[in-house]
């Protein structure tokens, strides 16, 4: 997530040449930010798999994704109500902010749903081995 936003950020837009505050605080502070989002989405997933809202059966990777990408929704909404966004707030600039930060957050969800998938097919063979 955090190497998407660079690349939205940094290259797609100019909008990382334009910071008031100096790049190695930026990067430091939204490194940080990326794990707390990552960290959130990792336990939100599991958890609601553990509560059994989300079913591994069923299209889990694309649910993981629908839960990343209301989880964008939701930090976008609070980067908004902050004012911390890189430019004007036309309405064409919230849009597509609103709908990056979805993607960027739903490509996190796609990485826990498959780092969640890896953990249990190694755990599987694991036990094949032992049995």
């Amino acid at each position: 997530m955090f190497l998407l936003s660079w690349v939205w950020h940094g290259l797609a837009l100019t909008d990382l040449q334009e910071l008031p505050i100096p790049k190695p605080l930026y990067f430091s502070l939204a490194g940080l930010v990326y794990l707390v989002i990552g960290l959130g989405l990792t336990v939100g997933i599991h958890h609601s798999i553990h509560m059994e809202w989300i079913s591994l059966k069923t299209a889990f990777p694309l649910t993981s994704m629908a839960v990343g990408g209301a989880i964008g929704f939701f930090v976008y909404l609070v980067i908004f109500v902050l004012g911390m966004s890189f430019a004007k707030h036309d309405m064409m600039h919230i849009l597509v902010d609103v709908l990056w930060q979805m993607f960027e957050q739903a490509i996190g969800g796609l990485a826990v749903s498959l780092g969640i998938i890896y953990d249990m097919h190694k755990s599987y063979l694991e036990g094949e081995k032992a049995g």
